[in-house]
């Protein structure tokens, strides 16, 4: 049995696709990839950071944006909806539709099982190629860990965890904390 090739999409037929599709896909090199739905506990994480950041955010010059915003990577092509996004200053796009940011200070994902590998390894390698980027955070969903990546004056990064519910992440970059017990807010773990 023969396989159908992929089709090569270039950045400009995704991004025209892309703003009239009912579901989200990533795009690198060419080549589109749908975007799985989120289970309950992930979608409830992600709400938990948004609500968190948001309101340490009044007053100030920052913004916090969940899933559907997309994020390019100029350098590798990456087309990506990360899980929360923030940025302190002005917003850069990719273009006049405005829906493509170039100048996120802080990435945030939350681990699946299916992504968590992509997401600590060639994601964010093409991540840390944007020069606005300060801080990387991963979530398990699973249990309460965090992964914090924070982007060093060399552009060396250096890595904290936690996974004490009574533990608080410093996020320097933005002047935010995110606590361990408010990211997971009603998650109900397992034990």
């Amino acid at each position: 049995m023969a396989v159908q090739p992929k089709p090569f999409l270039t950045p400009a037929q995704y991004l025209a696709a892309e703003r009239q599709a009912e579901h989200k896909s990533e795009y690198l090199s060419g080549e589109v990839f749908a975007m799985s739905g989120a289970s309950a506990r992930h979608v409830l994480i992600v709400s938990n950071v948004v609500r968190e950041l948001g309101t340490q955010f009044k007053n100030r010059d920052c913004r916090v944006f969940s899933t559907d915003l997309r994020v390019k990577v100029p350098t590798t092509g990456l087309y990506t909806y990360p899980d929360v996004v923030a940025v302190c200053g002005p917003l850069s796009f990719d273009d006049e539709q405005n829906d493509t940011l170039l100048n996120p200070t802080l990435l945030v994902e939350v681990l699946s099982e299916s992504t968590k590998d992509y997401d600590r390894g060639g994601k964010f390698e093409q991540y840390r190629t944007l020069e606005s980027l300060k801080e990387y955070v991963l979530i398990a969903q699973d249990r309460p860990h965090v992964e914090h990546h924070v982007r060093q004056p060399d552009d060396r990064w250096l890595l904290e965890e936690t996974n004490r519910p009574e533990d608080v992440v410093a996020l320097p970059s933005i002047g935010c904390t995110l606590a361990l017990i408010e990211i997971y807010d009603k998650t109900e773990l397992p034990e």
